[in-house]
């Protein structure tokens, strides 16, 4: 029986599963959010609610676990920073200040000699009014917004009026590749070249939102080695400990760009609860609580959808799914659009 005690901070679906996993382990884990109905609540072993900046909260929370991690990136870099200092955060909280600046995050990939789209600093309209040779392009804000929240796709300087930028915010201009497909490596770093590495993940949004994950991607040889070899890259750089997500595009003519890191288990690698033998919700908790590391054995391949609003409505009413199929269902109270309320997997 572990004695260990993990802290999570954030309370969603990603908190659900590492607090799924953690119980296969015997960790027993308290989760911080500030959302009175996380669904990770029905999950955890302890639940805290409270505003990230809470301090005396923050401090209890600290006091009652071993081990912190997240399942988010956008909590402030001064709660991380804090509470770093009362028990060991995984991923390291300089790691997440670094990818919740997009432009930070972009200078740090180029800085490797590791290829990303085109992109420049945008600071106020008159700033983008000379980008042509930019467009199209997508402009993000550089911290918050996830799939597709404060994202603002431009195919000419004269669609800048209609689309009601908040240039209080600070962006980045990506300019778009002539897209072939969507990958994402997913790597747990245990400590130096130490880690057990998934294979490249093909990914299928819409409406900048997450649709469908399988493996095996449909991809040559090369990419699937250079996809893997800049993930290690990356991880070993930032001197990471847990699961990290790379997420890349490859255009018409076979070129690799990272896209972006996630700093947690992500969204692309839920398959792996059911085609590998371990998950990247285990490996993470292994990771993190500094527990054994196992080699990684492939199952089974497998395609996961997510079910996105009232999608999971018809899995909720009647559950009917084929023996190689397993439903998530994030338990989520209001089904509101564009909102992941589950998934499913099915091995192939």
């Amino acid at each position: 029986m572990s004695n260990i005690k993990l802290g999570i901070i954030g309370g969603g679906q990603l908190g659900s599963m590492l607090c799924q996993a953690a119980k296969k382990l015997d960790i027993k884990t308290v989760i911080y959010s500030d959302d009175a109905e996380a669904p990770a609540q029905n999950f955890s072993d302890e639940f805290i609610c409270a505003k990230y900046n809470d301090n005396e909260k923050i401090y209890d929370f600290a006091k009652k676990v071993n081990v912190i991690t997240y399942e988010f990136e956008n909590i402030p870099y001064e709660t991380l920073n804090e509470l770093n200092k009362l028990k060991p955060v995984s991923p390291k909280p300089s790691v997440n200040r670094l990818i919740q600046h997009r432009l930070a995050e972009k200078d740090f990939i180029n800085k490797l000699n590791i290829r990303t789209t085109r992109y420049v600093h945008v600071e106020s309209k008159e700033d983008l009014l000379p980008l042509n040779d930019f467009l199209p392009g997508i402009l993000k804000t550089t911290t918050m917004g996830y799939d597709g929240k404060g994202q603002y796709p431009i195919k000419n300087i004269d669609q800048i009026d209609s689309l009601n930028i908040n240039f209080n915010n600070e962006y980045i201009l990506e300019k778009l590749v002539k897209l072939k497909k969507e990958i994402s490596v997913i790597i747990t770093r245990f400590n130096n070249n130490k880690y057990e590495i998934y294979e490249p993940i093909e990914n299928t949004h819409e409406d900048q939102i997450l649709r469908r994950s399988k493996i095996p991607a449909e991809i040559n040889e090369k990419i699937f080695e250079q996809s893997k070899e800049w993930a290690i890259f990356i991880a070993e750089e930032l001197k990471y400990i847990g699961t990290l997500c790379v997420e890349f595009f490859i255009d018409r003519n076979d070129n690799l760009y990272v896209n972006e890191i996630a700093p947690r288990v992500h969204n692309s690698g839920h398959l792996t609860i059911n085609a590998f033998n371990v998950s990247q919700f285990e490996n993470h908790v292994r990771a993190v609580c500094s527990l054994e590391q196992i080699p990684l054995k492939k199952i089974s391949n497998a395609e996961m959808i997510n079910l996105i609003g009232d999608q999971i409505v018809p899995y909720r009413n009647n559950p009917k799914i084929s023996d190689n199929q397993f439903l998530f269902d994030y338990l989520k109270k209001d089904i509101k659009e564009k909102r992941k309320m589950g998934h499913l997997t099915t091995l192939k």
